[in-house]
């Protein structure tokens, strides 16, 4: 696999796990609305529903590889779409400051990962769009989806720790800093229909 391939794996992989999505705001307003120790059983369920979702993504896009290989070229493009609308969104998003969070369960924070229809798309485009060309196997696949499972626990990690800074920055300063992910991400939809 050549080595821009990885690299813009990594690019769209740490931009789509750092911006802005349900797990990612949901671990920032409980750990400024109920402290870290409180919001920690929420925290583990999102982790946990993480992996197991990345997972469940490996295993569609092995069946989908090995049943329906011509389909992986459309969800290629698919992929990009979704890159290309996620590059759109993050550009004219804003921050979302009414959002409370009632409770800070495990349960809460696994099932959360279940319907993130971002973290869904975020593995199955990763996959189809920079793995799959190269290799279908799915240890492979399982090995792609364990360390995009694992750059979103760490970014969500870094929404939890910065809680209260990041929420500031990011207000403060959300247009330049949506605007450039934008465009990082763009550059990833190139790279991937090249």
């Amino acid at each position: 696999m050549p080595g821009y391939v990885m690299g813009n794996f990594f690019i769209y992989s740490v931009i789509n796990a750092f911006t802005p999505g349900p797990g990612n705001i949901l671990a920032l307003n409980t750990v400024t609305n109920y402290g870290y120790k409180k919001g920690r059983p929420l925290f583990w369920g999102i982790f946990a529903g993480y992996y197991v979702v990345q997972m469940i993504c490996a295993i569609f896009v092995f069946g989908v590889s090995t049943f329906l290989p011509d389909v992986l070229g459309i969800m290629k493009y698919i992929g990009a779409a979704y890159i290309l609308w996620l590059a759109v969104h993050i550009a004219i998003s804003r921050p979302d400051t009414d959002s409370v969070e009632k409770s800070a369960s495990f349960l809460k924070g696994f099932l959360l990962q279940f319907v993130n229809v971002k973290i869904y798309l975020f593995g199955i485009t990763a996959l189809t769009g920079y793995i799959t060309d190269f290799s279908a196997s799915l240890w492979v696949l399982i090995l792609f989806e364990f360390i995009i499972a694992t750059i979103g626990t760490v970014a969500t990690l870094t929404w939890v720790g910065m809680g209260v800074l990041i929420q500031k920055v990011y207000q403060q300063h959300y247009r330049v800093i949506n605007v450039i992910l934008a465009l990082i991400l763009l550059e990833c939809v190139y790279s991937m229909l090249k």
